[in-house]
């Protein structure tokens, strides 16, 4: 039975309480407001949380990406491949660095890249894959790094970091991912690097913010790549504002000009709390997940699997895809649930719709799966400020309006 009150419900609001305020706040009394103690506590306790040496973190998921790329020496002549259904930040730090962008599209009625396409589109010149965690579900990495095994005689490293890994490299946009797991791996311990988003909608927020991690057993030097973060994300500085608050410290030195992307304490300080918090908030997501796949699934209405045999998802986004429903009829779904109070949404449109990637010469009809899982996609309402009465007004007025449809 429907609840005819009408609710307003939000797509994907922060989960912030009293403790992220109260933290907030100490924050900013203590006079340390840029990248400071807290910033480099919340780094420990990431790496801690995710089972790697170091944890770097900065103002995006996106900056992370790009100074992994640029760290790695990525460049003009260079390529490296993406999915075709991802958002453009996967792309575009590609662009960024000058690289080419390669996209791959999806596997036939997948979310996730295939990997047969994958394979062809290794060439000589590609130097990484940026593989796409979506919705918080682990990509299959086995199959990944068996068709990089494959491909290893094609790898022409340009330094010697490059040649450390002597293969294409592997660094996931893991935005949707944090606390995903994978064959009794963490998200963060399977990619060569991992990078993840702590932006307002994501499970685990900082507000605005990233981090970026690595694997530990490639023979990469932990407090040199660490340290090469620290430069990239500080103009080249080789001290940081807390180094050069030591007595009579002020003096540095810039080692090349870079880039400003780093987080803030207040950030971090948030991120404290929530990483207190963030099993709680990952057992919610779960129970609201199942939740919905109980109820949607005898209606035909299938989702993104996020549990199952060997791997949990993070439950960072509910995908369906809505039964014999086309692109015009999915958006009036999307304004009718709209009108009922539901904030619906879209992951994603595929890159080569969008006019900045058509311009770079990309058409949609190179990639028809990605296109087939775009049409009739639409995004549930998933955060822990749902109650389950707010839940199940979301799935009676979904379908309440596919029999309108």
């Amino acid at each position: 039975m429907i609840n005819t009150d009408l609710r307003n419900i939000p797509f994907s609001p922060p989960d912030i309480q009293e403790e992220e305020i109260e933290e907030v706040i100490k924050a900013m009394k203590s006079g340390w407001i840029t990248t400071g103690p807290r910033t480099k506590e919340l780094e420990k306790r990431l790496a801690n949380y995710v089972g790697t040496n170091k944890a770097v973190c900065l103002n995006s998921a996106t900056a992370a990406m790009e100074l992994t790329l640029r760290i790695l020496g990525i460049g003009p002549g260079d390529e490296v491949i993406t999915s075709a259904y991802t958002y453009t930040a996967s792309a575009s730090v590609i662009e960024h660095v000058g690289a080419k962008i390669v996209l791959v599209d999806t596997a036939p009625g997948s979310f996730e890249m295939d990997y047969s396409k994958l394979a062809d589109a290794i060439t000589e010149k590609t130097k990484v894959i940026i593989p796409v965690d979506i919705a918080g579900k682990m990509c299959d990495y086995d199959t990944m790094f068996e068709i990089l095994e494959s491909k290893k005689v094609l790898f022409k490293p340009n330094n010697e970091l490059q040649s450390l890994f002597n293969r294409v490299i592997v660094m996931t946009d893991a935005a949707h991912a944090f606390g995903a797991e994978r064959k009794g791996m963490n998200c963060g311990q399977v990619a060569d690097f991992t990078c993840f988003s702590f932006h307002a909608v994501k499970n685990f927020t900082t507000a605005e913010g990233g981090a970026v991690v690595w694997r530990n057993d490639g023979g990469l030097d932990d407090e040199w790549l660490y340290k090469q973060f620290m430069l990239y994300s500080l103009h080249g500085q080789s001290k940081d504002a807390l180094a050069k608050s030591k007595k009579g410290a002020w003096e540095y030195d810039i080692v090349f000009p870079a880039y400003k992307c780093n987080m803030t304490d207040i950030m971090a300080s948030i991120g404290l709390v929530q990483l207190d918090r963030y099993e709680a908030l990952l057992e919610r997501r779960r129970e609201i997940i199942e939740m919905y796949d109980r109820e949607l699934r005898p209606l035909g209405i299938h989702s993104l699997q996020h549990y199952g045999k060997g791997f949990t998802s993070s439950g960072h986004l509910y995908l369906v895809r809505l039964p014999k429903i086309n692109e015009e009829d999915r958006n009036r779904v999307i304004i009718k649930m709209a009108e009922a109070g539901v904030a619906c949404n879209v992951h994603y449109k595929p890159l080569p719709m969008f006019t900045a990637y058509k311009n770079l010469g990309f058409d949609i009809k190179d990639y028809p799966n990605a296109y087939k899982q775009y049409v009739n996609e639409i995004t549930l309402p998933l955060h822990t400020l749902l109650s389950n009465e707010d839940v199940e007004y979301v799935i009676g007025n979904l379908e309440k309006v596919l029999n309108e449809v």
